[in-house]
C-alpha cells in the first residue's frame, strides 16, 4: 500500500467513524453520558448535531460561490472570436509566404 492509499484508507475511516457518531447521538443522545457529559447539555444535543454541520455546509457554499463571484470578476473578458481567427490566419499567411521565396 502506497502512501496516497494509506491516505484515503485513513480518510475513509475517519469520515465513518465521524458519521456514525453523528448517527448515534442524532438519535440517542444519552449515550454521551457515558463521558461524563452533564445532562442539561443533553436536552440541546440533537439541535447542536444537526445546527454545526449545517453551519459549516452553508459557510462553505458561501465561501465557493464568494470564490467564483470573485475570479469572474477580476478575470479579465476573453478576446473575441473575430481577434483570435484573424489572428491564426495572419500567422498561417506569414508561414506560407517565406515558402513561395
Amino acid at each position: 500500500m502506497n502512501k496516497d492509499q494509506a491516505l484515503g484508507a485513513a480518510i475513509t475511516v475517519v469520515c465513518v467513524l465521524v458519521a456514525l457518531f453523528y448517527i448515534v447521538t442524532l438519535f440517542y443522545p444519552q449515550w454521551l453520558s457515558v463521558f461524563g457529559v452533564q445532562v442539561q447539555w443533553l436536552s440541546n444535543a440533537q439541535f447542536w448535531i444537526i445546527a454545526i454541520p449545517v453551519f459549516i455546509a452553508f459557510t462553505a457554499v458561501m465561501g465557493i460561490g464568494a470564490w467564483i463571484g470573485w475570479t469572474m470578476a477580476t478575470t479579465p473578458p476573453p478576446k473575441p472570436i473575430e481577434e483570435i481567427t484573424s489572428a491564426i490566419e495572419t500567422k498561417e499567411t506569414e508561414k506560407r509566404e517565406p515558402e513561395k521565396q
